[in-house]
C-alpha cells in the first residue's frame, strides 16, 4: 500500500502544502484504510483508522495553532470517517465516501481544487 495515492489528479506530495504543514502521512493512512475497505477488510480498515486517530490526536498541539479553522475542518472530516467505519452496522459505501471526503479535504487545504 505504499504506491502514491491519487485522487482527482492530486498526488500525495501536492497535499503537503497545507497551512497545517505536511499532511502526507495522514493522507497515506486514509489511502491505506480506503484500500482495505475496497478489499472488504473492514477490521483492517478500522485498525488503520485507529492509527490515523492516534497520530492526528498526537499532532494536534503542533498543527492546530498553525491554522485552527483548517484543523477543525479536517478534524470533522476525520471524525465523520471514523463514525462511518465504526458504525454498529457499517455501510462500506458510506465508509469509502467518508474516507474520500478526508482526502478531498486534505487536498483542498493544500490549495488544490
Amino acid at each position: 500500500l505504499s504506491a502514491p495515492f491519487i485522487v482527482a489528479g492530486i498526488t500525495q506530495a501536492q497535499a503537503a502544502s497545507s497551512k497545517l504543514g505536511d499532511l502526507t502521512s495522514f493522507r497515506n493512512v486514509v489511502a491505506d484504510s480506503k484500500a482495505l475497505l475496497d478489499k472488504g477488510d473492514l477490521a483492517g480498515a478500522k485498525a488503520r483508522l485507529k492509527d490515523l486517530e492516534t497520530s492526528w490526536d498526537e499532532a494536534e498541539a503542533g498543527l492546530k495553532p498553525r491554522a485552527a479553522a483548517d484543523w477543525h475542518t479536517l478534524d470533522k472530516a476525520i471524525d465523520r470517517a471514523l463514525t462511518a467505519v465504526r458504525a454498529t452496522s457499517p455501510d462500506l459505501a458510506a465508509g469509502k465516501s467518508a474516507l474520500d471526503e478526508v482526502v478531498a479535504t486534505i487536498d483542498r487545504l493544500g490549495g488544490k481544487p
